[in-house]
């Protein structure tokens, strides 16, 4: 009897191991660390949501069936003449931002997609607008130099296959069938993969019950067939987006609404709105231009990339305002930009007063707040600081000891919103491990 229990519970532990095996990727399969390296350094990328929803206001996809009845919102895009896009534009903007990388959502949870899809009639193409979307800014990008990436929503509410069709639905749709949805995405996945050939795939809406952990996986081996090199998000797989584990489908994290947790293990994007919606909205506040800073700085010390979200108007046209702000980002980072890219977070944790990036021998000190007189750092145990100076500017007089590393500041800072600090050491800053800021 005891014998027979053994073997049963071998037996359950096998089956529990291929059952677990069948739900993560093979580290093979994964997307290189040189190629993440490559992603991680470009830091700084434009997210783009947009469609017919603009010509009411409301939000992308969570507004079908809520603010807006879905018999409106599936007909919006009879009426969607944007006339006023233009990709090099669009990419332009990016570019003089300072953005290396450009997201443009290609299908949301609403279905609609923005490129001339095959396999549905919900798409630009059936606009009277008509033009391929996706296509005109891949084009625009590699002209300029711009990563290009696509948004895809793994939900799709309004293609009758898919269990749930809208969001407030939790019942599943019984004339609905899950594995001739799933074949309806790996086509449209395909077309853009083989048409558009983007550096990255987004994915979203993971959460909802129809689609499953093995599923996730399914798919990633998929794209991996048609791409090996192509970078995925987290969100294809299940689970926390904040996170980047062992059982994630994906190959970075995606913290929402805020900068996520300094990381020096595992690569991380924060996807943050300028405005307070994703989809486009009258009047809508956005962030003044010391926001958008802070946000940015602290992404980058915390060791993550930053994923600025921007909504065009339903003419095709970005709100003036808003290039406005973006043009000040762009002439922030020409300045400053070598805190951002190509940099590793650290070694001090971001904090309110400051954050922290390193590169070789050197750490960028990013004044948040304004500040004069002595300001002291931690000291950095083994580390000899040989110099500091504004970054492009004066040098700064300081002292060190075992307290800290004393900083002589003048009366005003070179720049009002955020100054840099470079400090050159004796050492790579590397291997220093993470120092906590007591404020």
């Amino acid at each position: 009897m005891l014998r027979k229990l053994i073997i049963a519970c071998g037996l359950l532990f096998g089956l529990q191991a291929m059952a677990h095996a069948q739900e993560t990727i093979s580290p093979a399969l994964r997307t290189s660390t040189e190629i993440m390296n490559g992603f991680m350094d470009l830091r700084f990328g434009m997210f783009i949501h947009w469609g017919p929803v603009t010509l009411k206001g409301t939000e992308i996809g969570w507004s079908r069936g809520t603010q807006v009845p879905v018999k409106v919102y599936d007909n919006l895009y009879k009426k969607f003449d944007p006339v006023l896009f233009n990709a090099d534009t669009w990419v332009k903007t990016a570019k003089d931002a300072g953005m290396k990388y450009l997201v443009i959502v290609a299908k949301h949870h609403d279905g609609f997609c923005l490129w001339p899809s095959s396999y549905t009639d919900y798409n630009i193409a059936s606009t009277p607008f008509k033009k391929d979307v996706v296509g005109a800014l891949a084009k625009a990008c590699r002209k300029q130099g711009i990563k290009f990436c696509i948004y895809y929503s793994v939900l799709d509410w309004h293609q009758p296959d898919y269990p749930y069709h809208s969001p407030k639905d939790s019942v599943w749709d019984p004339k609905s069938n899950m594995g001739k949805y799933i074949i309806y995405m790996k086509n449209q996945l395909k077309e853009l993969i083989t048409r558009y050939h983007p550096y990255m795939l987004w994915f979203d809406g993971n959460w909802e019950k129809p689609w499953t952990q093995e599923e996730a996986v399914n798919m990633y081996q998929y794209i991996k067939s048609l791409d090996k090199n192509v970078i995925i998000n987290n969100r294809l797989g299940k689970g926390d987006h904040t996170k980047l584990t062992p059982q994630s489908v994906g190959d970075y994290a995606t913290p929402e609404q805020k900068i996520g947790t300094i990381d020096m293990n595992h690569p991380w994007e924060s996807c943050i709105t300028i405005g307070t919606q994703w989809a486009w909205k009258p009047n809508d506040k956005i962030k003044s231009f010391r926001q958008c800073i802070d946000i940015l700085a602290n992404t980058a010390g915390g060791n993550g990339n930053l994923l600025l979200n921007v909504s065009p108007m339903s003419n095709g046209e970005i709100e003036a305002r808003v290039i406005k702000r973006l043009k000040e980002i762009g002439d922030w980072m020409k300045k400053y930009g070598g805190a951002i890219y190509d940099t590793h977070g650290g070694p001090y944790k971001p904090n309110k007063i400051f954050t922290s990036t390193r590169k070789g021998n050197e750490i960028n000190i990013l004044l948040l707040q304004p500040m004069k007189g002595v300001f002291t750092l931690p000291a950095l145990n083994g580390y000899k600081v040989l110099s500091a100076q504004f970054m492009g500017g004066a040098e700064v007089k300081f002292t060190q000891d075992d307290k800290g590393i004393h900083l002589t500041l003048p009366g005003t800072l070179p720049e009002e919103n955020c100054s840099v600090i470079v400090l050159k050491l004796n050492m790579n800053t590397n291997d220093i491990p993470l120092i906590d800021y007591n404020d």
